[in-house]
């Protein structure tokens, strides 16, 4: 049976979990042995934990999840996944880091290889979602239109003029609540930004995709067939064990470092955004982080042994030694194993500038 196009049966979505992010502006907090995913933002439960936990079978109609990840990070993957109780369909290991578009081309070779799932969709590990069933409720509309050949990416509404994000332009509706894609937007001008609030038809790009991995496949062919073969040699030498998919280093050395928006998104005719309205949060810097943790009235967030008097918009985090600030205002403070970090708040996406600073300086101990 089809509505309007669609296809009205249940369609099979398969998650796969992007956890290779490094996570930068979240140090000294986020660093290479563990980076932000793999923190919790409020309670006990990782932003990689309760990622797997919004696309369970319970929610709806998603299968094991695939996780791509570093293989740096394959044993903290693994106690994560068993501390929760998620079955994975596969970890597929990545020997360097390369960006999403040969990550996610080797992901679609293997789910396509192996057949499972009418659609993927693809979920960075480390957002925050606050309406978790009106999530996966979206996924599960989203997916009839990735049934029906479209690459479909979630855009967030947008809640304010935020100059930090690139945007994606809806043009002509194309069914089931999504738009075509008229144009992805670069991270603009405040006053641009503001008037793309104004318009109403932009939206965030969250870097949330779904799609038939054949149909993934076919643009890798069309747009970056280079770093398409990589990514089947890879798998194609991959070493198995259980379910780690271990990528041949040569291979996927080899392959590009690009983004799936340069490689694919902006040049493909079959993109669409569904508009997603569901509190969602990227956790991009501390700021943003301070914004989805509870606060006293003054205003401030704290974690941790910290005292504050007369404090006020203050961010304190502490992961062992009690932190003491008096008369401060609009400011972050980080102390994590032993490393310090004190910034004002409109100043901290400017962290992943001290982080290039220390790599410089061969500060590997701190990173």
């Amino acid at each position: 049976m089809q509505t309007g196009g669609f296809v009205t049966k249940r369609i099979d979505v398969r998650p796969v979990i992007m956890s290779g992010g490094s996570g930068t502006r979240l140090w000294p907090m986020s660093r290479r042995a563990r980076p932000k995913q793999f923190h919790p933002a409020t309670g006990e439960t990782s932003l990689f934990q309760s990622t797997l936990q919004r696309v369970t079978s319970a929610r709806g109609p998603f299968l094991d999840p695939v996780i791509l990840a570093s293989v740096d990070h394959e044993a903290i993957i693994r106690q994560e996944l068993d501390a929760i109780g998620v079955v994975e369909k596969a970890i597929l290991l990545e020997p360097v880091v390369r960006n999403t578009a040969p990550a996610i081309a080797a992901m679609a070779v293997l789910i396509a290889a192996d057949s499972g799932g009418d659609v993927a969709v693809v979920l960075p590990a480390d957002h925050m979602i606050a309406e978790v069933d009106d999530f996966a409720a979206a996924l599960a509309a989203g997916a009839p239109v990735a049934a029906e050949g479209k690459i479909v990416t979630f855009g967030v509404t947008p809640a304010y003029a935020e100059t930090g994000y690139g945007y994606i332009q809806a043009g002509a509706p194309c069914g089931a609540g999504a738009f075509a894609v008229k144009a992805f937007k670069e991270k603009p001008r405040l006053d641009i930004a503001q008037a793309y609030v104004d318009d109403g038809g932009y939206f965030w790009n969250g870097g949330i995709f779904m799609f038939r991995p054949d149909v993934m496949l076919d643009e890798m062919e069309r747009h970056c067939p280079q770093i398409l073969e990589g990514a089947r040699r890879a798998v194609g030498a991959a070493r198995r064990a259980g379910t780690s998919v271990y990528l041949d280093a040569d291979a996927f050395g080899a392959c590009e470092p690009v983004s799936i928006d340069n490689a694919v998104m902006e040049l493909t005719d079959r993109a669409a955004v569904a508009p997603l309205d569901v509190g969602w949060s990227d956790v991009g810097s501390w700021a943003a982080w301070g914004e989805i943790v509870a606060k006293d009235e003054a205003g401030n967030a704290q974690r941790g042994d910290i005292a504050l008097i007369d404090a006020r918009d203050v961010l304190a985090w502490s992961d062992g030694p009690m932190v003491g600030a008096i008369g401060v205002e609009n400011l972050v403070i980080i102390v994590s194993e032993g490393r310090v970090l004190v910034a004002p708040k409109s100043r901290a996406q400017d962290v992943k500038r001290l982080v290039e600073r220390l790599k410089a300086e061969g500060r590997d101990d701190l990173l």
